[in-house]
């Protein structure tokens, strides 16, 4: 049986040209600035003589460009009186909509409220920031809210509702439910068990 030869750890290999090299650069004919940065080399300080200091984490976190265009966005003005005057379709798809808090992820909430005399009119409120939304008809048969003003969307399925900032293309808050949303998820869990 013929046995493979073993080759030396590379580390090894490594470490000895790293040896062999400067040596061998001093022994060629080296420029007056050559050997400047040998010299400079030559005293600069060796790897495990430079202690590396441990980062320390900052209190403060710093955003990203992106999620600083979102909490500009978010922070948009208070919510307008309604002025826009909504069709029959609408105010069909403004009766299913589910009013009251929705508890949503990570211990937010979302507000949906209907405008007082303006029937199809809705504000929904986020981290302190009221939207004055109206129905939009979809082909899927979500409801759809929109502050078309502040580029934010609210949409409800059965199982859970979300807002979304049309204008930087992000949710703002997913996973949101209300009671009627809460018992749907947990009959369709039970039927699928």
């Amino acid at each position: 049986m013929t046995s493979i030869p073993r080759l030396p750890h590379p580390g090894t290999l490594l470490g000895a040209l790293l040896i062999a090299l400067p040596g061998l650069a001093v022994a060629q004919t080296a420029t007056p600035a050559e050997k400047k940065v040998q010299a400079l080399s030559a005293a600069a300080p060796k790897v495990q003589d430079v202690k590396v200091a441990k980062a320390t984490p900052t209190a403060k976190r710093t955003l990203t460009p992106a999620q600083k265009k979102v909490k500009a966005v978010t922070a948009a003005a208070p919510a307008a009186e309604p002025t826009e005057e909504i069709s029959n379709e609408q105010i069909a798809i403004a009766d299913r909509v589910l009013t009251g808090t929705a508890a949503c992820e990570f211990d937010q909430t979302v507000d949906v409220k209907p405008v007082a005399n303006k029937p199809g009119h809705f504000h929904v409120n986020f981290k302190g920031t009221a939207y004055l939304m109206t129905p939009e008809e979809t082909t899927t048969g979500a409801v759809r809210l929109a502050d078309k003003r502040n580029g934010v969307v609210w949409i409800q399925i059965p199982a859970k509702s979300m807002m979304l900032n049309q204008k930087v293309g992000r949710r703002m808050v997913d996973s949101c439910q209300q009671a009627e949303q809460r018992a749907a998820a947990a009959a369709v869990a039970t039927a699928t068990q």
